[in-house]
């Protein structure tokens, strides 16, 4: 990118989540190409694409099938909405989708993103209990630290007070439960399933204290992406799903980032062996090679809706579009024709192991999470797990870590969304070679980054 054009970015280029006052005096990085598990910049340097864009880019940059598709649908029919009428590709995407759905999840609710899914969900979960004749049933329980979107009703169900502050007062009703963080529970540490029946029953104790009738819903990640990457513990879903039941409150599966085969799953929920009432889904459902969403619901949930004049007053413009409709559909021919669910399920334990060799450096303190989808959390002190301060949070983690990181060839995420973690989750496509190498960059930079603290 010429010098010109990067002013022009920060003139005019208002970027996502960014401190935009940290390209006042330097570049923006300018990403201009991608090819499989890697990207080049303007210069034309190339970086491992750890993190698949942002969760997104499951299938791999550069395919050319897909960038084919969107022109080929865009040329039959590039606009129609699904506001009281269908087109060919979402009654097809639907029908695929509710075939790779558990249970009774049949009818499926586009939107254009993940967080607008979200909000679909706890809207439909309020106006379901009105239909039902439980109409105080309207608040929600998510867990601490969660990320769940940016919408007024995602972000309230979001679990960190920092993000929200700026844009409060919120959605009332949205209240939080402990995560899943067993390496910060040390009283559990050698007990994985009793920490897990703990920590579901830390959703019962808030149902029951705000009251079984005013409890619509639980939004629970499969994996939680915000805090790194926190996997459940054996059984906890199942107990989750006990104490919905018990309670009739609706288990919604906030799939944003864990389906499409980011654990090696069409559908997270399934690897967890558990059943939700909806789930919402975003990004790797196209690859990221067109904007969709979808809410998926069960058909238990939808009966009232399709009753008399009943009406889910509720919808977006661009949910469905028939470019990403039929993007989406393509891309699901490649998970199937290449098998990468299978992929990731007979690589997994490799990216495991390969980012389990960091564990020798000092400031690592843990390794988790599933499939490709790893957290590696950052401590002063292996014993004790003392965690960064808030001086050496912006030192470190903002000042030296995100781009040394980047500068060594691997973009991914270094986060103190909770504690100090970085983040990975490649493109499913990615095999040994590309962990390998990802290790070594780690290991070059964290290294580095010890003898700073």
């Amino acid at each position: 990118m010429s010098a010109d054009l990067s002013k022009t970015a920060y003139d005019h280029l208002w970027m996502h989540f960014t401190r935009m006052s940290s390209y006042e005096n330097s570049p923006v990085p300018t990403i201009v190409r991608g090819e499989g598990t890697y990207i080049y910049d303007d210069k034309g340097k190339r970086y491992i694409d750890g993190l698949a864009g942002l969760f997104v880019v499951n299938a791999g940059h550069g395919r050319v099938e897909l960038a084919e598709t969107a022109y080929k649908q865009a040329q039959e029919l590039a606009f129609f909405p699904v506001w009281s009428y269908a087109h060919p590709k979402a009654v097809e995407l639907a029908e695929r989708l509710a075939g790779y759905a558990p249970g009774d999840l049949n009818k499926v609710f586009f939107t254009t993103g993940g967080g607008e899914a979200v909000e679909t969900a706890w809207k439909l979960a309020k106006q379901y209990f009105k239909l039902v004749g439980k109409p105080t049933k309207h608040k929600v329980i998510s867990r601490a630290v969660a990320y769940h979107g940016t919408p007024h009703g995602a972000l309230s169900i979001t679990g960190l007070p920092g993000l929200k502050a700026p844009f409060e007062p919120l959605v009332p009703g949205a209240h939080k439960v402990p995560n899943t963080n067993i390496y910060r529970a040390p009283i559990f540490g050698d007990d994985p399933e009793a920490f897990g029946r703990w920590a579901a029953d830390q959703i019962e104790q808030q149902i029951l204290f705000e009251g079984a009738d005013t409890v619509a819903a639980v939004f629970l990640e499969p994996v939680q992406n915000a805090g790194g990457c926190f996997p459940p513990p054996p059984g906890y879903f199942q107990r989750v799903r006990e104490i919905c039941d018990r309670h009739d409150v609706l288990l919604v599966s906030d799939e944003v980032i864990c389906a499409f085969g980011r654990l090696g799953t069409m559908f997270a929920c399934d690897k967890f062996d558990y059943v939700p009432d909806m789930i919402t889904c975003a990004k790797g459902m196209t690859s990221g090679y067109s904007p969709i969403g979808a809410c998926i619901v069960s058909d238990r949930l939808a009966e009232p809706f399709y009753e008399g004049d009943n009406t889910f007053l509720h919808g977006y413009t661009f949910g469905g579009h028939p470019v990403s409709a039929a993007v989406a559909l393509a891309n699901i021919e490649i998970f199937e024709r290449e098998g990468l669910n299978q992929h990731v399920l007979d690589q997994e334990g490799a990216f495991r192991s390969t980012l389990d060799r960091l564990l020798d450096l000092p400031i690592v303190g843990d390794v988790r999470g599933n499939g490709f989808f790893y957290g590696i959390e950052l401590v002063k002190d292996k014993v004790t797990k003392e965690t960064f301060d808030e001086e050496e949070t912006e030192r470190i983690l903002y000042g030296f870590l995100s781009k040394a990181l980047f500068e060594n060839g691997l973009y991914c995420r270094a986060d103190d969304r909770g504690d100090p973690v970085v983040q990975l989750a490649p493109p499913l496509i990615a095999d040994q070679a590309v962990f390998d190498e990802i290790e070594q960059v780690l290991r070059t930079v964290l290294t580095e980054a010890w003898t700073k603290l």
